[in-house]
């Protein structure tokens, strides 16, 4: 999908063709409920409702959360874009599917916050900045048997991610995984990484690994043992409108 991309907006790169690969073997009911993290430019929300699901958006950056509404109205997509901090935009909502390209690149320490261009990628000296609270997050977004899709490099501890997502009680596997090269940034950081012990003396590659975790919930039985109905997911919502073209 052609996507318009202005400045200071993450383009979709190799890391979220992965998650779009992967996004495409989930099973999606009609009219599910997905969340996309991190939106950039709403590529995967887009997606996912092409699709046929309800879809959310959300993205910290004005300027991101604006291309998606553009780009989901060129795409002739319904698609609910929200700005704000992570998951505030939709406490107390729950999805049956939560796509998520955060930002995961190991970033020197500094004073500041990210900003600019390094808002999409910069995630602190660990670069589990986002991660973890994406982590301890997961299970308050994900209805009944809902699944998360997360995708993260080998530079920010994907064990760390798989433990921590077991540990709020969802089932959390390695759904796909791919080798690019370095690319600007890395290539940049290549010496300070390697004197952190992030990347081996002559390594100019990443894994990138996308992390496929299960709220699963046994469905409720009745009194006579017959299964019960599960509750639908979350709430109703209110869904944008595409701006008339």
């Amino acid at each position: 999908m052609r996507m318009v991309t202005p400045p200071g907006v993450y383009a979709p790169q190799g890391d979220t063709a992965l998650l779009m690969e992967t996004l495409a073997r989930e099973e999606l009911e009609p009219n599910a409920r997905t969340l996309d993290l991190c939106t950039g430019t709403g590529v995967l929300a887009i997606a996912a409702a092409r699709r046929g699901a309800r879809a959310t958006a959300v993205d910290v950056s004005g300027v991101s959360a604006a291309t998606a509404r553009i780009n989901a109205t060129l795409h002739r997509c319904r698609v609910r874009v929200l700005r704000g901090d992570l998951t505030a935009p939709v406490t107390g909502e729950r999805f049956d599917l939560v796509t998520v390209n955060p930002p995961y690149v190991p970033a020197r320490p500094s004073a500041r916050p990210p900003r600019g261009p390094g808002l999409a990628w910069d995630a602190g000296p660990d670069g589990r900045l986002l991660l973890d609270r994406i982590c301890h997050a997961a299970p308050s977004l994900l209805a009944a048997n809902g699944v998360l899709l997360l995708v993260q490099s080998s530079l920010s501890d994907v064990t760390a991610s798989l433990a921590a997502l077991e540990r709020r009680g969802l089932r959390a596997s390695v759904a796909a995984r791919r080798t690019q090269p370095f690319g600007p940034v890395l290539t940049e950081r290549a010496g300070w990484l390697r004197e952190r012990g992030l990347v081996p003396p002559g390594t100019s590659t990443e894994q990138l690994v996308v992390i496929r975790a299960v709220h699963e919930v046994a469905a409720p039985v009745r009194p006579d043992g017959r299964p019960a109905g599960l509750a639908a997911s979350g709430g109703d919502g209110m869904f944008e409108d595409p701006p008339a073209r």
